[in-house]
């Protein structure tokens, strides 16, 4: 499922990119040969054509009839775009007549420029062709935050409103924070978001982070007659403490480590059972709140999963309240689970949804998407610490995004921050890349000097070089974490 939901996304963020180009391509009336999602390398799985009148068809096709080449053709059919797919989903491509790009060089371009060719077309004209891929891919992933928010609305889990405080991230340890501490505020701003405290603590280098720290923990009780919403007993009165932090995170945080600076303390509540369940069977029912191992007192989900793995296969007390009275029960631990779901820690702590109407939503989807690219942009300080190309990830990164059971909510914010992800990337300026040909644009709009075609091939095999490198890398990384 991981990889069809990853084919899928790629696909539709492809077709939006190259349709950018030919957008404005056709708008500005350049020519365009090809449009082909994937690379046709030898083979082609489909080519469609239209011309005397009629669609044209081809599959699984490694030659393309004389009678469809442009010049054989009636001169209304000659802009008529072939359009393929590719079978190598590594991307796609919109051959643009007149421009050297990855699909042709100096040689492959006609002699003397033609009125319909991308190189004939003035600077102003060309830099909206070659920024049309980067700015319809935005506007497709605020597009899609739009649409999520007003049909799914907007969830948000308030910091605070995690009462058992969170787990934190070693490097965090270190410098003094607790497991269970509650972050208040970075630097004298308040904080209410989990996001953005994150975001502010990786990139904003702090000094100083205020914490509301539990001096006692008492027994985190749920209950509630219909086994669905729960109430939490509040613990012990809770203290500020400021925690100076010694040094920026970002150059200390490894970049192979995926776990989160810090993550909520979730009470294990009983969702559901697997099959042939030890829990169930033991008597243990859906809505319980487990507190303790053994006597030991245990209010979250990391501490009990944790003392499971230590009594594997022994048979150990598992103590729970039921309707907000406590109980224990003899319980054997499988491989160090019991066979339990954990109920969603959004469905027990205090979140606020809100629903939008689609024109409601479009400003909120707007500043949502911004703050994805201006967020993932400052990220990238990452790559330039040591060891920074460690953090890449190439496809086996990407399909681990997904879940591994369908679900369409997730699949649109993943294609939307992947859009985010692609319009940044693409707007670096790297020959190859649109960067490449943006700078290279704006070059001659300030100068009124055009690089000659030889320059502009040279530089883009240099480009397909450097990204060819980067994909090996980032691919190679994806089989190292594999085998480790």
């Amino acid at each position: 499922m991981k990889v069809f939901a990853l084919l899928l996304s790629l696909s539709l963020l492809v077709i939006t990119h190259e349709f950018g180009h030919f957008l404005f391509a056709r708008l500005f009336k350049t020519r365009v040969r090809r449009f082909y999602l994937f690379f046709n390398w030898k083979f082609s799985i489909l080519k469609a054509k239209k011309f005397n009148g009629k669609w044209h068809f081809l599959f699984f096709n490694a030659t393309t009839p004389e009678e469809w080449n442009e010049k054989n053709l009636k001169p209304e059919d000659q802009d008529n775009t072939l359009w393929g797919i590719g079978w190598i989903p590594l991307g796609g491509y919109c051959d643009i007549a007149g421009m050297i790009d990855e699909t042709k060089g100096k040689d492959d371009l006609e002699s003397e420029p033609q009125p319909w060719e991308y190189r004939s077309k003035k600077a102003w004209q060309r830099l909206c062709i070659i920024s049309g891929g980067v700015l319809v891919n935005f506007i497709s992933a605020l597009l899609i935050y739009t649409c999520i928010f007003a049909h799914w609305g907007k969830d948000e889990l308030p910091l605070r409103n995690v009462t058992l405080g969170y787990n934190y991230h070693e490097l965090l340890l270190e410098e003094g924070f607790q497991n269970g501490d509650i972050i208040y505020a970075i630097d004298g701003e308040e904080m209410t978001d989990i996001v953005k405290t994150q975001h502010k603590l990786l990139l904003d280098n702090p000094k100083i982070v205020s914490v509301l720290r539990q001096q006692t923990i008492a027994d985190t009780i749920y209950y509630d007659s219909t086994a669905v919403d729960f109430d939490i007993v509040e613990r012990d009165t809770a203290v500020m403490v400021d925690i100076a932090l010694s040094y920026d995170l970002l150059t200390k945080l490894d970049p192979r480590d995926t776990n989160l600076l810090f993550e909520a303390r979730t009470p294990f509540v009983v969702k559901d059972f697997t099959p042939g369940s030890r829990a169930k069977r033991a008597g243990i029912q859906i809505g319980d709140s487990i507190v303790s191992i053994n006597g030991e007192k245990m209010p979250s989900f990391s501490e009990i999963s944790l003392a499971l793995k230590e009594h594997q296969n022994d048979t150990i007390m598992l103590g729970f309240y039921r309707a907000g009275v406590y109980d224990s029960l003899p319980v054997v631990v499988d491989n160090g689970k019991i066979g339990a779901y954990l109920k969603d820690p959004k469905k027990i702590y205090k979140c606020t949804h809100n629903e939008y109407g689609f024109f409601e939503a479009i400003p909120v989807g707007i500043s949502y998407g911004w703050n994805q690219l201006t967020t993932y942009a400052r990220s990238l300080r990452i790559l330039f610490t040591k060891d920074g190309y460690k953090g890449l990830g190439g496809f086996g990164t990407l399909g681990g995004l997904f879940p591994d059971e369908w679900d369409w909510y997730s699949f649109w914010n993943i294609t939307a921050f992947l859009a985010v992800i692609l319009a940044f990337m693409n707007v670096i300026p790297i020959p190859g890349l649109d960067g490449g040909h943006i700078l290279f644009t704006l070059w001659e709009m300030v100068t009124r000097r055009k690089p000659s075609e030889k320059f502009l091939e040279v530089a883009q095999t240099i480009g397909m070089a450097l990204l060819l490198l980067l994909l090996i890398v980032a691919n190679g990384n994806d089989i190292l974490r594999i085998f480790k």
